[in-house]
């Protein structure tokens, strides 16, 4: 039985972030989050009536075992405060809008984990306002692809995550588009263990992979990319801005990956979101690879005792579909 956080865990930590005549009156582990926990802590006595805390600590983990083993894999997963605090460095230096971050701590003195105290950013996820308000989503939306230009226009030489670059490594030993490759023929294999209708088209998935990257040219520079980013991923504040969360993974990458990803989790509000000038041979590619990603990564995380299994199982689903109606016709 995995054990949460409470009341008592978190009260000195946040007295510490706010002061001492701050009082924690409740806690409420928020729903979604894979790699951390996700805490909101309402307040009495201070001048903010909420905080949010992340957790690192491992029960909040749901991944059942780490696949890449390689801390230079741009695609290893992401988790933990310091790529958190590089993220959130990166991106506050381009003019991003993220969390105001108002403690974090690895010495496991106040806490036994990792963890960071941040700003309750007040207007929600812009996925909810797309349902609820869309006039007032379409603003969001609006600073939201002036806010990704700025970012996809921030150049590397190198890609990677910015964690890792900056401590001065890099990933970029072979062209981003054979990284995506050699992941996705990893992807398909995992998929197709777990699902029938997956392995019976292996062979053709991996023929499709394998011609799309020969039609990629290789680049020598990199835009700066969220890597998951959905409306989910995007709080609303008080004055209307999107405010970019779950950074773990930001890198500099192929604008295109990015690109793909929103147009699977925006669907016909992408319009709002996209740019000319993208290279439709990496967009191809990187499409097929997605959609195993998100074939693979779901059943992955059903081998585990992750709570929303209804969920993942649709994502799975959909996404196996979707691929398989990308195979080339026999």
């Amino acid at each position: 039985m995995r054990q949460f956080t409470d009341i008592q865990d978190l009260s000195g930590l946040v007295r510490d972030a706010l002061g001492a005549g701050c009082r924690v009156v409740a806690v409420d582990r928020l729903r979604g989050g894979s790699k951390k926990g996700v805490y909101r802590v309402r307040l009495e006595g201070t001048h903010t009536s909420s905080v949010i805390v992340y957790s690192w600590a491992a029960a909040e983990n749901f991944w059942p075992g780490a696949r890449e083993a390689d801390p230079a894999d741009p695609f290893a997963l992401a988790s933990g405060l310091v790529p958190f605090l590089a993220a959130q460095r990166c991106l506050d230096g381009v003019g991003a809008r993220v969390p105001r971050v108002l403690l974090a701590d690895d010495s496991r003195r106040r806490y036994p984990a990792d963890v960071a105290v941040v700003e309750d950013v007040s207007g929600g996820t812009l996925e909810a306002l797309l349902a609820t308000d869309p006039a007032r989503a379409a603003g969001a939306l609006g600073d939201l692809a002036r806010m990704l230009e700025v970012m996809h226009r921030h150049r590397a030489r190198h890609y990677g995550r910015v964690d890792l670059l900056d401590r001065g490594g890099s990933a970029s030993g072979v062209p981003c588009e054979r990284r995506v490759l050699g992941r996705a023929l990893r992807d398909l294999d995992e998929a197709a263990g777990r699902e029938g209708r997956i392995g019976r088209a292996g062979a053709a998935f991996r023929d499709r992979l394998r011609e799309l990257a020969d039609r990629v040219n290789p680049r020598t520079e990199y835009g700066l990319i969220h890597g998951e980013l959905g409306p989910d991923h995007v709080l609303v504040d008080a004055d209307g801005h999107p405010v970019l969360i779950d950074i773990e993974g930001l890198m500099y990458f192929d604008v295109e990956w990015e690109h793909v990803f929103l147009q699977l989790r925006f669907g016909e509000r992408y319009t709002a979101l996209a740019r000319p000038g993208l290279d439709p041979r990496r967009l191809d590619l990187y499409m097929l690879a997605m959609r195993l990603s998100l074939v693979a990564g779901p059943l992955r995380l059903l081998d585990g005792d992750f709570p929303d299994r209804a969920s993942m199982r649709g994502i799975a689903e959909h996404n196996m579909h979707e691929a398989l109606a990308l195979r080339p016709l026999a």
